[in-house]
């Protein structure tokens, strides 16, 4: 059983499915039992207990349950058009972080962060955070985002259940690059 595997695949079912017929998008909460009839046809060991196993073993906190476990979802970073999440609005830290691969930033630098094929900006509470999603894309580099000055400034910050903070773009003037040693 490779669970990876199937973390992935149910990563693109929750959240960048082109056919997501059993997605509410109202929530973005799937049935669980939907879910692992789908996962099925590629892992045919897939059920309940994997699913659970999943969600409980993901260090990023990508999905989560609803309180019976009837229903799952990804808690952000959904592509398909016309998915609402509930999120939180609370006060943020006075900086937060942005990992992205330095052959992005002559782009960010023109037109700021923008949300590309998801529906929000993904922001780290942390450099750490941000320098391993860095990493993911090739040589990390950080944006150090002023997030009180955004907030303060009318801009809407979101927190979703994992702690990833999310917006519709953020403009230059609102972050500066820390660029790091590999």
């Amino acid at each position: 059983m490779n669970l990876e595997k199937i973390s992935k695949k149910l990563s693109f079912l929750l959240r960048h499915c082109t056919e997501p017929r059993y997605i509410d998008l109202n929530g973005g909460w799937a049935d669980v039992n939907e879910i692992i009839r789908v996962l099925k046809i590629n892992y045919s060991e897939t059920n309940k207990s994997i699913l659970e196993q999943i969600v409980a073993d993901d260090k990023k906190g990508r999905y989560s349950f609803n309180d019976d476990h009837t229903k799952i979802r990804a808690n952000q970073g959904h592509s398909i058009p016309g998915v609402i999440i509930e999120m939180e609005q609370p006060e943020p830290p006075e900086l937060l972080y942005h990992g992205t691969a330095t052959r992005f930033l002559s782009k960010i630098m023109e037109e700021g962060l923008k949300p590309m094929s998801r529906q929000y900006v993904h922001i780290s509470p942390d450099l750490e955070t941000a320098i391993e999603v860095g990493k993911r894309h090739g040589n990390p580099v950080v944006l150090i985002i002023k997030a009180k000055e955004f907030v303060n400034d009318g801009n809407i910050l979101y927190r979703s259940s994992n702690g990833v903070w999310l917006t519709k773009e953020v403009p230059c003037k609102y972050f500066s690059i820390q660029y790091i040693d590999n």
